[in-house]
């Protein structure tokens, strides 16, 4: 079966949020889609195979990181619909059965896509014991996620602040369900993006997410409510770093970035 690696949020190689992407006629065992996921070990490996006709999604998909299956994941749904629209496989807006409902994935003709995600409910909360060490920054703010993306959101004083973070990764590991999503105001709006983020997932297997479509639904609306505005954009401010675009709609956002193949091969396992 082919296999491809797919940069998304990003219009060029090198750069973005490398994903797996396998097309199947079905979905095998866990054990060897989690096999898959190792092997690859990206961030995320998505799996999708066609429905039939006629229902409420077109294809059914699932995401692993190197540890575990996981809810949501944007990045690698993204990369699904740019393989699906590249290689000609369908056309127009394409429909994903998921573990977070019905997502679906509309194309433009610059070749970017725009996905349709919910939007993740923030609760503030106080800090966890040990965050602020663990961290290596003392955070403004503190909101939960909920349960589809499971993150802790984390405002920092500045985007400097958030750049300069090198967190003791062992120690987040349960301070939250997935990870820490650290964020900032941008320094400088006139550079393109009106704020800043980093993502920690080492308790998933992954210590920091290159650009994460997931923690956008939870940058969305906390980013509104302070700047005034719904359609922002966000630059994931890790080494091969990227920029998505947010839309916030009420109880959807909608993710809006580019993708590009960069290996295309044959698995053989």
């Amino acid at each position: 079966m082919r296999i491809r690696i797919v940069d998304a949020f990003t219009d060029r190689p090198f750069a973005g949020n490398p994903a797996g992407v396998l097309l199947l006629d079905a979905f095998p065992d866990d054990t060897w889609l989690q096999n898959v996921a190792v092997e690859v070990n990206h961030a995320e490996t998505a799996f999708a195979h066609p429905l039939p006709e006629g229902g409420d999604a077109d294809w059914a998909l699932r995401w692993f990181t190197p540890g575990t299956e996981v809810d949501m994941c944007g990045h690698a749904t993204l990369a699904t619909a740019h393989v699906l629209h590249s290689t000609g496989t369908t056309r127009g807006p394409v429909r994903f059965a998921t573990r977070s409902g019905v997502l679906v994935a509309t194309p433009h003709d610059d070749g970017s896509l725009t996905l349709d995600f919910p939007t993740a409910p923030l609760t503030e909360e106080g800090a966890p014991a040990g965050l602020a060490e663990a961290l290596g920054a003392k955070p403004l703010s503190v909101h939960d996620t909920g349960r589809s993306v499971g993150d802790l959101l984390v405002e920092l004083p500045d985007e400097q602040t958030v750049r300069a973070l090198a967190p003791d990764l062992k120690a987040l590991i349960g301070l939250s369900e997935r990870g820490i999503i650290a964020t900032a105001r941008a320094a400088d709006p006139s550079q393109g993006y009106d704020f800043v983020s980093r993502c920690f997932f080492p308790g998933v297997g992954v210590d920091e997410d290159p650009v994460t479509g997931s923690a956008h639904t939870a940058l969305a609306p906390f980013w509104a409510r302070r700047l005034g505005r719904t359609d922002l954009t966000g630059l994931q401010a890790s080494a091969r770093g990227g920029l998505v675009r947010v839309g916030l709609r009420g109880e959807r956002t909608l993710l809006t970035g580019s993708a590009v193949t960069v290996i295309e091969g044959t698995l053989h396992a």
